[in-house]
């Protein structure tokens, strides 16, 4: 029975090699562009996330300084002088975006580069292997 599977591979004539070939290889890249779509959409929702994340705190910081700078600014003005309450409260807001903002850099940061690295690493080894079959 193995030696009638073998005769059959090699009965198969040039022509019909070839087309196995063409019709694996075409499989082979639909299937590689699948992940490498794939792989981006994840890391653009990522990039999304960390984008909203960074816009998400320059909104805190302008809506907040305006909303809190008033009353902060008054409740430290009953012990220090006036300038130097709105100096403290500046900073500290100053101090909340700075955080917001990193946190939104490292997401963005994680999603970059957009290359789909798993699919490049695929191919690598597709084509490593390809190369080795061939050589014999």
């Amino acid at each position: 029975m193995v030696y009638e599977e073998h005769r059959d591979l090699t009965d198969r004539s040039v022509a019909q090699l070839v087309s196995d070939l063409s019709e694996q290889t075409s499989r082979l890249v639909r299937d590689e562009l699948t992940l490498a779509v794939a792989e981006l959409q994840h890391k653009g929702k990522r990039l999304g996330m960390g984008a909203g994340l960074a816009g998400g705190a320059a909104v805190v910081a302008w809506f907040g300084a305006g909303a809190l700078v008033a009353a902060a600014v008054l409740a430290l003005a009953l012990v220090l002088p006036g300038w130097a309450a709105a100096l403290i409260v500046g900073g500290v807001l100053l101090l909340v975006a700075g955080v917001l903002g990193l946190t939104g850099k490292k997401q963005v940061q994680s999603a970059t580069p957009p290359m789909p690295t798993e699919a490049t690493e695929s191919v690598r080894r597709d084509v490593e292997t390809v190369k080795a079959r061939v050589r014999g």
